[in-house]
């Protein structure tokens, strides 16, 4: 019979300090993920402060890649250009990741607003694709679709070095806090300003303004960098869950807790049932702060009675990320 496949799966968004999903913490019933901790050890622990550009999560995801990088400098773009074609093995050239986003412009500041929940179509993206496609050519960056909608990557030196925020980090804060503050950013806020004049002149959103969508009025740059290096994964590639991001995003407590907890029936309960059946297990829990990896481990005896009466309780763990 064939030993099963390892398995690694990282979760996003674990554990959230904003005010309601912390407050849905007390409550998060989830035996599955408690059950799987109890057979697991504390592997690895990366903890930085909250103004990382770079999450937790895509920190975690890129070191199981075996990407290394600065802080706001994993080259998500890059990474995707080599996986669809567009770049070539052994390139090292810089790529950004540009996606078209609402610009929540309030009284005292301009919010971002999460470009995966802008509603837009392909033709949409194509569309707006061309008509951009000169301004960003006028400063030497090189303009592709990519397989989502409203996300483009762009090739240019300039994104080699170059600090941005990720998406995650940046969405419901003002824009202020996260735009890249480099010298070698000022060319692209300036074009950043152009977008916005020309947003503001297309059809397409005249048609989302038809159907009530709110309009694309701007982009938000991210994943920024060059693959210095081919990735070299040291274990299999983990599959990422995204089921607990929209409700951490929008501080939806209870929106989260029962997202958790249709995981914990789910993918974690999976997880189990392959550690069950004898495979190699890897589970990594990502919050604000800190990303952790569990993992099987040999214990002695003394270890395995304290696992059975120490068992984790899941608020505890969640609460520390």
């Amino acid at each position: 019979m064939a030993e099963p496949l390892p398995r690694h799966l990282l979760i996003p968004f674990a554990g959230r300090g904003s005010p309601a999903c912390r407050a849905a913490l007390p409550s998060l019933r989830l035996p599955n993920l408690e059950s799987l901790l109890s057979r697991l050890s504390l592997v690895e622990t990366d903890t930085q402060d909250e103004s990382t550009r770079s999450p937790p999560h895509e920190r975690a995801l890129a070191a199981a890649l075996g990407i290394s990088a600065a802080d706001g400098c994993i080259p998500w773009a890059a990474l995707e250009a080599r996986q669809i074609g567009i770049a070539e093995p052994g390139d090292r050239e810089g790529w950004g990741l540009v996606s078209l986003c609402n610009w929540q412009v309030g009284i005292d500041d301009v919010v971002l607003g999460d470009p995966a929940a802008i509603e837009i179509d392909a033709a949409e993206s194509a569309a707006l694709l061309a008509a951009a496609h000169p301004f960003f050519e006028e400063d030497g960056i090189a303009l592709h679709p990519s397989s989502t909608p409203g996300r483009w990557l762009a090739r240019a030196r300039i994104f080699d070095g170059l600090a941005t925020a990720s998406i995650d980090r940046a969405v419901g804060h003002p824009i202020s806090q996260w735009s890249p503050l480099a010298e070698a950013a000022r060319p692209l806020r300036r074009l950043q300003n152009e977008m916005q004049m020309l947003l503001y002149t297309q059809r397409v959103n005249d048609d989302r303004a038809a159907r009530g969508v709110p309009p694309i009025n701007s982009f938000w740059l991210s994943g920024t960098g060059a693959l210095q290096t081919d990735p070299s994964p040291a274990m299999p590639a983990p599959t990422v869950s995204d089921a607990l991001r929209v409700a951490a995003l929008r501080d939806d407590g209870p929106g989260w807790a029962q997202a958790w907890q249709a995981l914990d029936a789910g993918p974690v309960a999976g997880l189990l049932a392959d550690y069950t059946a004898g495979a190699t297990i890897t589970i990594t829990l990502c919050g604000d702060r800190a990303a952790q990896r569990y993992a099987v481990q040999q214990r002695g005896l003394v270890g395995w009675a304290k696992s059975l009466f120490d068992r984790p309780r899941a608020p505890a763990v969640l609460e520390a990320l």
